[in-house]
C-alpha cells in the first residue's frame, strides 16, 4: 500500500502581498494538489501572527471545498480550547453537510497564539479539561439519543472523523485511549516525534472510530528541480521561523544566498532544531529523504509545508514531493 500524502497550509501572505492574495494562492494550491493525488487539504488556525492568515478555519476550510470536488479538507487543527465543542461541532457539521464525505476535523490543545489573544478568545484550558472537551466534540457528533436535550443542529449524526494534533506524548496517549487517528507536529516540533509515535501505538486500543493506530507527520519541504536551487528556497522558512523566535511578523520574505550574519549561532541551533525534519533538494534528493523519513518512522501518511516566496515554485515544490511519494510503498510498522 502506497503512503498518503496531504498538505497543511496556513494561507501565508508574503512580505509585499495581501491577505486576498494569499487566500487566491491558497485555493489554487488545493486545486492543484487535488489533481496530483494528494490525499487532504489541511488549515491551521493561528490568530495574531501577521504573516498567517487563516485565523477563521471553519470559513477558509468551506471556502477551499466549495472550490474543490474530491480532495479532502479540513482543519490541521481548530484549537478546541479556544472555542465551545459545540460551535465546533456546529460548524464541522455544516461544512460535513455541504461537502458531505470530505471534512476532517483535527483538534489540538495550544491556544495557536500568544498570551495576548489567548486571553482575548478566552483560552482556558488543563490536563483534565482537554479530554472532557474531546469527548463532548465526538458526542455531538454522534446520532443524537432518544430524549437527549442538547444537539449539535447541524452536526448531530455527521462523525466527521476527529483527529488528535500535538508534539508531545500527550495527544499520542490521548489519541491511542479514544481510538483517534494522530497527526505529530514534526513541521515545527519534530523532538518527540518517535516517542510520541511509539507512545501511540503502543497503548492504541481499537474504537469505532478505528480499528488500528494511524499516524501522519508532518515535513518542512523545500523541493525544486536541483539541489543547490532547494536549499536557496530553503532560506525562506529558515527566516519566517528565525522571525517567530524573535516574535516578529513572519510574512513570507524572499529567499537569500546564505543566513550567514542573519542569524546568532543560538538562533540558528533553534531554527535547524525546529526545522530538523525538514527535507529539502532536488526530485531525487527528496525521493531518498521521503524514503528514509517513511522508514525511520513508518508513518501511514505525511503531511508537508512549505514556506516558499513565489507561488508558482511553491506549486513546483508540492508537486516534487507528491511525485515522490507516488513511487514508495508504506513500510512495515517495527515494534520494539
Amino acid at each position: 500500500m502506497q503512503p498518503r500524502f496531504s498538505i497543511l497550509d496556513l494561507a501565508p501572505v508574503r512580505v509585499d502581498g495581501t491577505i486576498a492574495e494569499a487566500y487566491r494562492n491558497t485555493l489554487d494550491l488545493a486545486r492543484h494538489a487535488e489533481r496530483w493525488g494528494f490525499t487532504r487539504f489541511w488549515l491551521a488556525e493561528h490568530h495574531n501572527l501577521p504573516g498567517i492568515a487563516s485565523a477563521a478555519t471553519s470559513v477558509l476550510i468551506g471556502h477551499v471545498a466549495g472550490g474543490t470536488s474530491t480532495i479532502r479538507v479540513g482543519s490541521g487543527g481548530v484549537m478546541l480550547p479556544n472555542h465551545a465543542p459545540l460551535a465546533i461541532a456546529e460548524q464541522f457539521g455544516t461544512l460535513e453537510t455541504l461537502y458531505a464525505g470530505r471534512i476532517d476535523l483535527g483538534v489540538g490543545r495550544a491556544p495557536g497564539s500568544d498570551g495576548a489573544a489567548s486571553r482575548a478568545l478566552r483560552y482556558n484550558t488543563s490536563e483534565e479539561d482537554f479530554p472532557r472537551e474531546v469527548a463532548e466534540l465526538l458526542a455531538y457528533l454522534a446520532p443524537a439519543r432518544p430524549g437527549q436535550r442538547l444537539i449539535a443542529y447541524p452536526g448531530a449524526g455527521t462523525q466527521v472523523p476527529v483527529w488528535l494534533l500535538g508534539s508531545t506524548t500527550y495527544s499520542a496517549e490521548l489519541a491511542a485511549a479514544l481510538g483517534l487517528p494522530f497527526a505529530f507536529a514534526s513541521h515545527f516540533a519534530p523532538a518527540l516525534l518517535m516517542e510520541a509515535i511509539a507512545t501511540y501505538r503502543e497503548q492504541f486500543k481499537a474504537s469505532e472510530y478505528l480499528e488500528k493506530p494511524y499516524v501522519m507527520a508532518g515535513v518542512p519541504l523545500a523541493a525544486a528541480e536541483t539541489d543547490a536551487e532547494a536549499r536557496r528556497l530553503a532560506t525562506t522558512a529558515m527566516q519566517r521561523h528565525l522571525r517567530l523566535i524573535r516574535r516578529e511578523p513572519i510574512f513570507v520574505p524572499p529567499p537569500i544566498e546564505s543566513m550567514d550574519g542573519v542569524w546568532s549561532d543560538a538562533e540558528k541551533f533553534a531554527v535547524e532544531s525546529r526545522l530538523s525534519a525538514a527535507v529539502a533538494g532536488g526530485p531525487e534528493t527528496v525521493r531518498r529523504k521521503l524514503a528514509e523519513f517513511l522508514r525511520v518512522t513508518a508513518a501511514d501518511e505525511l503531511i508537508f509545508t512549505s514556506d516558499i516566496y513565489d507561488h508558482a515554485l511553491r506549486l513546483r515544490s508540492f508537486e516534487i514531493a507528491g511525485e515522490a511519494m507516488k513511487t514508495m510503498a508504506a513500510p512495515e510498522v517495527v515494534r520494539g
